[in-house]
């Protein structure tokens, strides 16, 4: 999903994070400086359903304009190595580890 919250709220005259957050905070949802920092520059980790039904009373809008579906972006497993097998690549790739964001250790395999 892509979170389109700064265009929606410049379609209804909102160009700044400061005055979304009076806003909502006039309807009854406060939220933190740096809360609303991360949804207004970027994508939520986690937000509640009864905070997007203020977002939306707040910007007069329907949660399609906020939450855009992005199908392109949906795998299923194995795909990818299906694809690559298919092609049939010369030499083999080497396995890609992932790492947390926050340093932590990942859980063994």
């Amino acid at each position: 999903m892509k979170w389109n919250l700064r265009l929606t709220a410049a379609n209804r005259g909102i160009w700044k994070a400061s005055e979304l957050q009076r806003s909502l905070a006039e309807h009854g949802l406060v939220i933190s400086a740096g809360k609303m920092s991360g949804l207004w520059s970027g994508q939520p980790v986690s937000l509640k359903l009864e905070d997007l039904d203020v977002i939306c009373v707040v910007l007069r809008c329907e949660i399609g304009d906020l939450l855009i579906p992005e199908p392109e972006k949906v795998h299923r497993p194995g795909q990818e190595e299906t694809v690559q097998a298919a092609v049939g690549s010369a030499t083999a790739a080497p396995k890609v580890i992932p790492k947390r964001r926050d340093g932590r250790s990942l859980p063994p395999e």
